[in-house]
């Protein structure tokens, strides 16, 4: 396929260049060995190690093979728990870097493959820049980018160094949406024409406040500076694979619409009558919901609600010509397949039918994501192939962010969707997991 061996490309030539968990332990290692040759070292370095950044380290090396040599975080307790993983996993003591620009030390070193970064959002794209300038296979976590212009600054820096780099939506790799891709390929949903999406999970008092005092955390600021869909890529993840977006069907416009902001106030007067949180002005609406018209004429809704009192839903919903899957009742109707007329049947032997060969080994947090998409990514260092997950992809969903931040200001305005794929997306072909 044109855009997988573009990408290849883009490996071979420059190969001489080259979105809080706790940690309970270690997991056991996992052998995941290339039958083409012997297993080759991967040497990563880690820049962030918070509860994200420890989570992924605590994963990733339960991989065979996978080496961490060097970790970085201004944070002197969380860089010492980061290399207390290491060790406990019975490698050598990584070297630390706990300056402010360290990261840029760390990116330069001639004896790592890749970087995998897990800093604040206002970091990603400034380190995931020097990554790729530094010729590192380059990893980072959602979003990769908060502006339009760091959104364009990452494209341009990947096709100006043909240095792979890739967000880490982790949610395209969760085994029962790497399902549904294959029940969408095998033509049993039809056309794709709409989808449903959101990312509904109460961080009020983890994210953006500390849970016993109240007082801000790193995510507090971007309540109070803006209003928009703060973290737009878990909702979007396995919907892009799902409708082929970049790949014969791009987004074209959107329209995005925020409630007042309510629940913040009344979190605090609630927990912590007098705290002057409480009386504080926040820009974030409770509930942001965006609606994308593709170019191919389909429709996507995106809900974002990261304040509201409430379970965590993706509420998933993928509907095509033939038939439709729905996360939230874990059920699928398909037209003439489906043995009562206009009833929703069990997704679950659906699941276990078309299970993705992505999904072959689970292990790790996130219901296995985290692990399967570890695992896709050592492979891909180990070889010198593509990042399972196309920058494209990362940079569109990413842009949800700014966009339906200028779509609220201007009254829910239909808003432009930039092409960042410079129009290959009408030649590009179908590429995840395949």
């Amino acid at each position: 396929m044109k855009n997988k061996i573009n990408r290849r490309d883009f490996i071979r030539k420059n190969s001489t260049m080259m979105a809080g968990l706790g940690i309970a332990g270690t997991l056991p290692l996992i052998a995941f060995t290339d039958k083409s040759g012997p297993l080759k070292a991967v040497r990563f370095g880690f820049i962030g190690t918070g509860g994200r950044g420890r989570g992924l380290m605590n994963n990733i090396l339960s991989i065979e093979g996978v080496e961490i040599l060097a970790v970085c975080d201004i944070d002197p307790v969380a860089l010492k728990a980061a290399q207390k993983i290491v060790t406990d996993h019975g490698q050598a003591k990584p070297e630390g870097y706990s300056g402010v620009t360290d990261y840029e030390k760390l990116v330069q070193r001639d004896d790592l493959d890749a970087v995998i970064i897990a800093s604040p959002w206002d970091l990603h794209t400034p380190m995931a820049v020097a990554g790729m300038k530094a010729g590192k296979y380059t990893c980072v976590e959602v979003p990769a980018a908060y502006s339009l212009d760091e959104c364009w600054e990452l494209i341009d820096t990947h096709e100006e160094t043909g240095v792979e780099c890739m967000m880490m939506e982790n949610w395209s790799f969760r085994p029962d949406n790497l399902a549904v891709l294959n029940m969408i390929r095998e033509g049993l949903l039809g056309t794709m024409t709409h989808a449903h999406c959101a990312y509904s999970h109460d961080c009020i008092d983890h994210w953006y406040f500390d849970r016993a005092t109240g007082n801000d955390r790193w995510g507090a600021k971007y309540l109070i500076e803006h209003n928009r869909a703060q973290y737009p890529t878990h909702q979007q993840g396995p919907v892009i694979s799902w409708m082929d977006i970049n790949c014969g069907d791009a987004y074209d416009t959107l329209t995005s619409t925020a409630t007042d902001s309510f629940s913040i106030n009344e979190y605090f007067k609630r927990k912590f009558p007098g705290h002057p949180n409480g009386d504080r002005k926040y820009k974030q609406g409770d509930i942001v919901t965006t609606v994308v018209k593709t170019k191919m004429g389909k429709t996507i809704v995106i809900n974002f609600d990261m304040q509201s009192p409430r379970p965590y839903d993706n509420r998933w919903t993928i509907q095509g010509t033939k038939g439709i899957y729905n996360e939230q009742r874990d059920a699928v109707y398909l037209t003439g397949v489906s043995p009562q007329y206009h009833s929703w049947e069990p997704f679950p032997p659906y699941h276990e039918k078309y299970q993705n060969r992505f999904a072959k080994d689970i292990f790790g947090g996130h219901g296995g994501a985290d692990g399967v998409m570890l695992n896709q990514i050592v492979k891909a260092v180990r070889n010198k192939t593509a990042l399972p997950l196309s920058l494209y992809d990362g940079v569109l969903m990413s842009s949800i962010g700014p966009l339906s931040e200028i779509s609220i200001a201007k009254g829910s305005k239909s808003i432009e969707v930039p092409d960042f794929t410079r129009g290959k997306w009408k030649t590009n072909k179908p590429y995840f997991t395949l």
